[in-house]
């Protein structure tokens, strides 16, 4: 069995790290690239980075702090936010980045998912999905907003599974804008057309830190072959080690405790391992070895 992955997120506003709660009151949580010097220092497995308001404020990602980011750690770095183009990738790629993260644009264009494969190849796509629980049934489930979706450019709505008895909305820009795809069957079509992986972050549960939305996370993991990433509402290393087991996600995201030092990923990594949850355990620095130069 594959060892799991321990995935600390930088969510950057203003070149800072933030964190809120449901995608909204968000609080300074350090320099980014300091913080990624400490979570390369712990052993995290992986760092993502995200520049939350880029896609929002149509502006591009801030290429100098990713760089500078990406020099202080040894460890895979995933990079999202404002990313519109296959140029935008190849951009973030030479700065330093191993992978990104595309949410908003695959959203308005998913062929962009399958541009950007056949480009770089699926290793290195993730697409980022930001859901929030909608229980109305299926047959209404048409958005409220007076059409506010098709006005951002998102293409047509994908249909939950026939047999779910609730559905979880796509949200684009940070959370901001509702769209008409369902989570589950977005995260089929992402793979469809040559995501590597899918970030999956619940906006209800986002920093709430009472644990992941594990009924969604296992519908989507359940749906696609390729590695999910759970994030949004981790307390504790057991919420991991639930996500992990009962929610069969491959890689958990956290930020909050990790951030404000409740748990450290040592501590996280030991928690899953009692719990028979494979990790890779870091004996020293040198097992990181180099970062390749791009």
């Amino acid at each position: 069995m594959l060892a799991k992955r321990i995935i600390p997120c930088l969510d950057v506003e203003g070149g800072r790290v933030v964190k809120g709660t449901r995608f909204l009151d968000l609080r300074d949580a350090g320099d980014p690239v300091e913080v990624a010097a400490r979570y390369d220092a712990e052993g995290a497995d992986e760092l993502v980075f995200l520049d939350i308001t880029a896609s929002h404020e149509e502006r591009d990602i801030l290429l100098d702090i990713v760089a500078r980011t990406a020099e202080q750690c040894f460890m895979p770095l995933t990079v999202g936010g404002g990313i519109r183009t296959v140029e935008d990738i190849r951009r973030l790629l030479a700065a330093g980045a191993d992978k990104v993260s595309i949410n908003s644009a695959a959203v308005r264009d998913p062929d962009f998912v399958r541009r950007a494969a056949d480009r770089f190849g699926n290793q290195c796509i993730v697409v980022a999905i930001d859901p929030k629980r909608d229980k109305r049934q299926a047959g209404d489930w048409r958005l409220e907003t007076g059409g506010k979706a098709q006005r951002q450019g998102c293409a047509s709505s994908l249909q939950p599974p026939a047999s779910s008895p609730e559905f979880w909305r796509v949200h684009i820009h940070g959370g901001r804008v509702p769209t008409d795809k369902e989570a589950v069957a977005w995260a089929r079509e992402a793979e469809r057309l040559g995501a590597g992986e899918i970030l999956l972050t619940s906006m209800d549960a986002d920093g709430t830190q009472d644990g992941y939305d594990i009924p969604m996370t296992r519908a989507v993991a359940e749906a696609v072959t390729i590695p999910v990433i759970a994030s949004g509402g981790c307390g504790s290393p057991e919420h991991m080690v639930t996500v992990l087991t009962e929610g069969k996600a491959d890689a958990v995201l956290a930020a909050s405790i990790f951030h404000y030092r409740k748990f450290s990923i040592a501590a996280a990594k030991e928690t899953l391992a009692r719990a028979g949850v494979p990790v890779r355990i870091l004996k020293d620095n040198a097992e990181r070895g180099t970062r390749n130069a791009k």
